[in-house]
């Protein structure tokens, strides 16, 4: 088990002045906590123990808050360089990195300051030692194009282009962080100061060592103004949860038959009790459901919409709000990423929605539910026979 994290934060973050004028980037204040808390925060529950912080500029506005760790549960260790030293060079990221060698594990995750990506260590440990590379590194697949790619993975899981300047083409992801780091690396750690990126990741790649984990989660920043906001609203604690629709609110229709209709649906007996208490309890709800029936020509997507808003109509007699419905119209060959058991939903929902799905819950009552849940980092509940909505809201209610 990886219990080490190494958290780069020496930089100036000139692009968030004026506030790095007097502070470290880090500390920024993010709905009443500083950024670099809620890395800490995320880190503990993921099992993490003790951290280094490899700082620089105004490194005491960091030690003088998080002192040695144990207000907060963890031992904190600090390697801190100037930004420049006595001839006036720079102190970038590799040479913070060798710097603190005497401090680091033999394996340990690295990270930088200003992203924050729900990390599952187990399954980013279990990728790493798969792979058995001298390091592995995360990237967010990116397909909403939320920034400018600059890494390639290959199908076995190897990266094999990185590209600081991000005009490449064919690029599928962007790089960012959270690196899984053998000290053996070390041995390619260069005698002059070094940009750790821009000098050891081409070595890697060139040996074939670098291992690259391709995530659809999106990642959230401080890096500059103007992501700020969006990252607020992820960082705000909210309960999120996502519901199958056919068999969990709702009579599932016969096989091969789909609700197209309004005077086909009709609610499960305690589905609106489930959902009243969901609402009671400040949940945000969420449909994922597959509706092929549109593809299979037996509805149309006007039919799909007016059952939709027929049935918000009649929750809203009951308190009840739908947060958002999220549907796939393909057909079961088309080979997209939206059908469940895929979780090409649930990534959606979380991109337009600034959500945390590894703090979210999806209950569904088919198999397939269940995996696309799995598979997007929720927690998955699955109905079974004889189960209904109300009491899986009620157990959860009572187990959170």
């Amino acid at each position: 088990m990886i219990k080490q994290a190494v958290i780069l934060a020496g930089g100036k973050g000139e692009r968030l002045r004026p506030f790095t004028d007097t502070n470290s980037k880090p500390m920024i204040d993010i709905n009443g906590r500083p950024f670099l808390e809620y890395l800490l925060e995320m880190l503990k529950e993921q099992g993490i123990s003790e951290i280094v912080l490899l700082l620089g500029y105004l490194s005491e506005k960091i030690t003088e808050h998080f002192g040695d760790g144990s207000k907060f549960g963890l031992n904190i260790k600090y390697s801190v360089l100037p930004l420049f030293d006595e001839k006036d060079l720079e102190n970038e990221s590799g040479t913070r990195i060798k710097e603190a060698a005497p401090l680091l594990d033999d394996i340990f995750l690295l990270m930088y300051c200003d992203n924050y990506w729900p990390l599952d260590l187990e399954k980013l440990s279990d990728f790493y030692f798969k792979q058995g590379k001298l390091s592995s590194v995360v990237a967010y697949t990116n397909k909403d194009n939320f920034t400018k790619n600059n890494i390639l993975i290959d199908n076995d899981g190897i990266v094999v282009k990185y590209d600081r300047s991000r005009q490449e083409l064919n690029l599928n992801g962007v790089e960012i962080g959270f690196f899984i780091i053998d000290k053996k690396v070390f041995e390619m750690f260069p005698n002059y100061k070094f940009h750790f990126e821009k000098e050891i990741l081409p070595k890697l790649i060139e040996k074939k060592e670098l291992a690259g984990f391709l995530t659809d989660h999106r990642y959230y920043s401080i890096s500059a103004p103007e992501r700020l906001e969006s990252t607020k609203k992820f960082l705000i604690p909210k309960k999120v949860i996502f519901l199958d629709r056919d068999g969990v609110i709702n009579k599932r229709p016969p096989r091969a038959d789909y609700v197209k209709k309004w005077e086909e649906f009709e609610f499960l007996s305690s589905a609106i009790e489930g959902l009243k208490l969901l609402s009671q309890q400040n949940y945000d709800v969420y449909l994922i459901s597959n509706q092929p029936g549109i593809a299979r020509g037996m509805m149309k997507k006007e039919d799909l919409e007016d059952v939709q808003k027929k049935m918000e109509q009649e929750l809203e007699k009951n308190n009840v709000k739908i947060s958002g419905a999220y549907f796939c119209l393909h057909g079961w060959d088309e080979g997209c990423e939206c059908r469940k058991p895929k979780p090409g939903l649930l990534f959606r929902a979380a991109r337009e929605n600034d959500l945390d799905l590894s703090k979210a819950v999806f209950i569904g009552d088919d198999e397939r539910d269940f995996q696309a849940g799995e598979a997007a980092g929720c927690r998955a509940i699955l109905l079974k026979e004889g189960e209904d909505l109300l009491g899986a809201v009620k157990s959860l209610i009572k187990t959170a």
